[in-house]
């Protein structure tokens, strides 16, 4: 069973150096996180932005970038796009977002003539390692579907079931939270939630044990559960926190990473490759940590 972010960065160590395409690396956080990859065996990085910016980050690191693939594109939304034709390509295995706009990112990947499209929901996941959790908690969609409906909601626990089964976690519990734990017609994501158990409980959306609606505290916290009445055998033992929509996501992430201090990786999955996706404001080890989760997303 893998408990913890050591654990990922050890598998992704053992998957052998995967071929890195990292957009706008000219940032502290994302070069030093690449370089620390490197050094570790995980990847090997091809850098594609504003070369002089770069090479002065890798200046005030004293980074050695003797050794590294450098390609200069000063326009960022250029650079995005010629780190995806190499990802689609087959000349590099995932693609890494560094200092530039997600959107900017995403048009890239999303480009019809050489885009990373496979036909499936992308959705964004963050695996995390919490100070007072007994397991991984993985909590999606943070960054990608604004406010999905029930079919793109299968498709992101899909996603995440995929992505866990890599990490050696088969039949994952899904919670699906929201403000309470009733059905109300009033309340769109509760109606989502009971329509996703239903799905699940027929065998339509498998290899995996959703409940909902759920309360994030009963989702997380058997005490929770117990003194609400919940009976439902997820309750408390979430695996996957599947989100409302985007803006529930990302405070829910944003919070649980500067208020918990978690340790976390995220990655973009449903595309081609893997897109290593973090905020901006992440630090160093969220970063590198993303870079091995992506690596073991790889197919």
């Amino acid at each position: 069973m893998i408990n913890s972010i050591k654990d990922i960065i050890e598998i992704a160590r053992k998957r052998g150096v995967k071929r890195l395409a990292v957009a706008c690396p000219d940032d502290r956080n994302v070069l030093s996180a690449v370089d620390r990859a490197k050094v570790s065996g995980i990847v090997s990085p091809i850098l594609l932005g504003d070369k002089s910016g770069i090479l002065a980050v890798a200046e005030e690191l004293s980074i050695d970038l003797s050794d590294y693939e450098i390609y200069d594109f000063p326009v960022r939304a250029e650079a995005c796009l010629e780190a995806v034709k190499l990802v689609s390509s087959g000349k590099a295995d995932l693609l890494m977002k560094g200092l530039v706009d997600t959107a900017v990112l995403l048009r890239a990947v999303l480009d019809e003539r050489f885009g990373l499209r496979s036909g499936k929901v992308l959705s964004h996941i963050s695996v995390m390692e919490l100070p007072n959790y007994p397991k991984l908690l993985s909590v999606t969609d943070a960054a990608m579907n604004i406010s999905p409906g029930v079919p793109e909601k299968r498709q992101i626990v899909e996603n995440a079931v995929s992505m866990l089964s890599k990490l050696g976690l088969d039949n994952p519990n899904v919670a699906a939270v929201c403000a309470i734990e009733k059905v109300n017609p009033k309340m769109q994501a509760t109606l989502d939630a009971a329509e996703l158990v239903k799905l699940n409980k027929s065998g339509e959306l498998k290899n995996c044990v959703v409940a909902g609606p759920l309360g994030l505290d009963n989702a997380i916290s058997e005490k929770a559960a117990t003194i609400k009445g919940i009976t439902d055998p997820v309750a408390g033992h979430a695996d996957i926190i599947l989100c409302p929509d985007i803006e529930a996501g990302n405070i829910l992430y944003k919070a649980l990473s500067f208020l918990t201090y978690a340790k976390s990786g995220s990655v973009v999955v449903g595309a081609k490759a893997p897109v290593v996706l973090t905020s901006r404001a992440d630090c160093e080890d969220t970063k590198f940590n993303s870079i091995a989760l992506g690596v073991i997303a790889i197919e």
